[in-house]
């Protein structure tokens, strides 16, 4: 008897011909606002702000995640439509309120997460 698994047995492989398909069938918008709520999410989540709570909670990857959603914002903004772009933008606010709300060393004006692609914001 073979030790070598047969094709049963294998695992099911990606039909990544599929996928390119399914991928190429996207509009580059839909991308975009995918992305930008999965960052906002995940800031959500690293800010506490789930039900959760601080189970999560870590300042230093809520920074990142935010700073990368308004670079993120800041580059497409022009590519995808005030309708997508202006709750994208509400959202990113909150999030860097709600950062400066929970950091215990506030950071200066125009010195939080996003905020060089933003500007200073304020509650």
């Amino acid at each position: 008897m073979s030790d070598t698994p047969s094709s049963s047995d294998s695992p099911v492989s990606p039909d990544f011909d599929a996928m390119t398909r399914d991928i190429a069938e996207v509009p580059a918008v839909e991308v975009i606002v995918t992305v930008a709520v999965n960052l906002m999410s995940a800031a959500a989540v690293k800010l506490g702000l789930t039900e959760d709570g601080d189970a999560h909670k870590d300042l230093d990857e809520a920074r990142k995640l935010v700073h990368a959603l308004a670079g993120l914002l800041d580059a497409s903004t022009t590519e995808i439509s005030s309708f997508h772009a202006a709750p994208l933008r509400d959202g990113l606010k909150s999030l860097q309120l709600a950062f400066r709300e929970a950091s215990l060393v506030p950071d200066g004006a125009g010195q939080g997460p996003g905020e060089k692609y933003t500007g200073p914001v304020y509650g």
